[in-house]
């Protein structure tokens, strides 16, 4: 599993899994779906949008990856897990059918994800890419909606070392005369939106040029703003439950997305849009977003790992008041961890650690590389030794702050 080992996990075409939605009698065209694919903020686009289309009265499914804590999570219908009976179900039925074409763990889990959301008759799906976009396994879908949230350094090994090659991975998931909405604009990657968009006869929009989220204030549990839509169209005082100054662009891309899915049929008042990015956990589950776990002193976790992600959540930590920060921090091999090191601020306490997974980088090594960059700490065998450090340092008025993988914030919740 990719999870587990990385890149040796990856089977870099969709055949597989066109074989496997042959078997099940192409569930992937019984229902409606949008596609969405970014190198960071594609989870919880995803997440916001469902909670708006299930606030609007729709039976949405969504299928996001990783996990953190339960398998389920990733296969979801109005924020209710697939339950384990239908996952055990699904290997049986399907195991002799499927050991010749030899799937990965990700193209059976996405096998799943379709049969389950056809058999019960989605009004809509919102499917979020696992890696890239071009090659990924949910690119057998045919959406009348595709998003771009961002475009950043992560997984280079599999997607190119540049911002362009990696935009070209993303473009793979615009369809022809399919709308496509690009969350953030960037003078590498957008040409080649653009460049796909001419080839593929599809109108793209930049939701930098549709919506504008105003005073943006991000507070202990929730961050509120004011909206204004490029057609004079002014809401105030919207409020949202994912924390994070990083949520806006996010929100931004969501809200400039509503225009072509309204113009699909789907109706979505106003007061729709508000109470779903009111309610985001509550009506899908989210975890893991600048999510608060403890008070007295402040304990938040976070699950960017790449450099684009790890620099916002740094102006995040930066804008907080507490006495001490103390880090609790480990990483995968595969990532850009001296990049993301350099950008951590080096007033702290490191804990440095490891999850328990085979990609998982040593707990010594990365304090190692930590301490090359000014940041000083012990290092701990696991994550919840870690933890428990961390709370037996950290004063009341302090701040702990656990990332730098999923993985280490799926073990810390």
């Amino acid at each position: 599993m990719f999870t587990r080992i990385g890149s040796a996990a990856i089977k870099k075409d969709l055949t597989n899994t066109l074989a496997m939605c042959q078997a099940l009698d192409q569930p992937q065209e019984k229902f409606k779906c949008i596609h969405i694919a970014g190198t960071n903020g594609k989870g919880s686009s995803s997440h916001m949008l469902a909670s708006i289309l299930q606030e609007a009265g729709y039976k949405t499914g969504l299928y996001t990856s990783p996990h953190l804590k339960d398998f389920r999570e990733r296969i979801r219908i109005n924020g209710t897990m697939i339950s384990e009976e239908r996952v055990m179900k699904f290997v049986q039925d399907h195991q002799f059918i499927f050991e010749d074409i030899k799937p990965s763990f990700f193209e059976w889990t996405v096998a799943l994800c379709f049969d389950y959301f056809a058999q019960e008759k989605v009004d809509i799906a919102i499917i979020e890419t696992g890696l890239g976009g071009r090659l990924d396994s949910t690119n057998v879908i045919l959406p009348f909606l595709s998003i771009i949230t961002n475009i950043g350094y992560d997984h280079t090994d599999l997607l190119g070392d540049t911002l362009d090659k990696i935009a070209f991975e993303k473009a793979g998931i615009i369809k022809p005369r399919t709308p496509i909405v690009i969350g953030e604009y960037h003078p590498e990657s957008f040409p080649v939106f653009m460049e796909k968009a001419r080839q593929m006869d599809a109108p793209i929009f930049l939701s930098t040029q549709k919506v504008n989220v105003l005073y943006f204030n991000n507070g202990f549990m929730e961050s509120a703003f004011d909206v204004q839509f490029q057609f004079g169209e002014y809401w105030k005082n919207v409020y949202c439950d994912l924390n994070g100054n990083y949520q806006q662009h996010n929100i931004r891309t969501i809200l400039a997305s509503l225009e072509p899915i309204r113009q699909a049929g789907y109706f979505i008042k106003e007061q729709d849009v508000r109470e779903g990015l009111l309610h985001v956990k509550r009506n899908t589950g989210l975890m893991g977003r600048w999510q608060i776990i403890g008070t007295s002193p402040t304990i938040v976790c976070d699950t960017a790992h790449n450099p684009n992600g790890i620099e916002y959540v740094v102006k995040q930590i930066a804008q907080q008041k507490y006495n001490k920060l103390h880090l609790v921090i480990g990483m995968v091999k595969d990532k850009d961890v001296n990049k993301v090191l350099s950008l951590l601020p080096k007033e702290a306490t490191y804990y440095f650690t490891k999850a328990a997974i085979p990609r998982a980088m040593d707990e010594a090594e990365l304090q190692a590389k930590g301490a090359a960059f000014g940041l000083l700490g012990k290092s701990y065998v696991s994550v919840s030794e870690a933890i428990l450090a961390a709370k037996k340092e950290a004063q009341v008025k302090d701040l702990i702050f656990i990332g730098g993988s999923t993985f280490i914030v799926a073990e810390a919740l």
